[in-house]
């Protein structure tokens, strides 16, 4: 975005542009630049997600104020998060997501290309598992220490497919609608519900998922149900896109049909 208003006719061509996708970055913005934002925007919301999580159960022994004081803070991390980096890198945070736009973008649409997410992926899973172990050392807790909560069970899977497939279908469909500036208040608010109305309690995001089987607290998981946890997120990023590409389509102009 720019602070000044475009001219009429710079208007008229942008309407005609293909409109960008999540990770709608500034094309001046460095490539390093952007990777870091990935990293530290990953990091930081691992280390939101795990620490809270220590911080609840050394507080109270009751699970779900545990979970309601893991998903506030989520929510309020998540969306300063995107608020600050989304300007910068797009505030993917997530390879699902990196992924999808990716793919919508070989398709016609705004979004990263194939370096780009080279580059955003790694970041991400490096950023995730720093989080973690930032969380834990804050917490006294061992750096590292593989996390023994199984999540392995098909009822948890089936709740990743949902959770992923919505906040795909939420953040290009705001795409879609050029509604992207509510992203911070929707995404945060759609994984705060996630957390309770998702049996998984949604983790929608590979590189969290990895991070959080490096520890062995409140929001880990066991190294041994990360496989099936991405599997069912991948899943659910198509299902979200076939969502987006049936809710979202574009009528078919009929010739000599006045317009309304």
């Amino acid at each position: 975005m720019t602070a000044t208003e475009p001219a009429a006719s710079d208007a008229i061509a942008a309407d005609t542009s293909p409109q960008p996708a999540p990770g709608a970055t500034p094309p001046r913005t460095p490539l390093i630049a952007r990777a870091v934002a990935e990293l530290v925007g990953t990091a930081a919301l691992v280390a939101v997600v795990v620490g809270s999580g220590i911080q609840a159960t050394e507080l109270t022994e009751d699970v779900a104020l545990q979970l309601l004081a893991n998903s506030i803070a989520t929510v309020f991390g998540l969306g300063v998060l995107i608020v600050l980096l989304g300007p910068v890198s797009g505030a993917h945070f997530n390879p699902a997501v990196t992924l999808a736009e990716w793919w919508t973008a070989r398709r016609g649409g705004g979004g990263v290309n194939a370096r780009e997410l080279a580059v955003y992926v790694p970041s991400q899973f490096t950023g995730a598992i720093a989080g973690a172990i930032l969380a834990d050392a804050m917490f006294g807790e061992p750096l590292v220490k593989w996390s023994t909560h199984d999540r392995s069970a098909g009822h948890l899977l089936l709740g990743e497919v949902v959770a992923t497939a919505g906040l795909i279908l939420l953040i290009f469909g705001l795409a879609k609608t050029d509604r992207l500036r509510f992203a911070p208040v929707a995404v945060a608010s759609y994984i705060g519900a996630a957390y309770w109305f998702t049996s998984s309690t949604s983790f929608a995001n590979p590189a969290v998922t990895i991070g959080r089987a490096f520890t062995d607290t409140f929001a880990g998981i066991a190294p041994a149900s990360v496989p099936g946890f991405i599997g069912m997120q991948l899943i659910g990023a198509v299902v979200g896109l076939a969502l987006v590409a049936v809710i979202f389509m574009r009528g078919k102009a009929h010739i000599g049909t006045p317009a309304a």
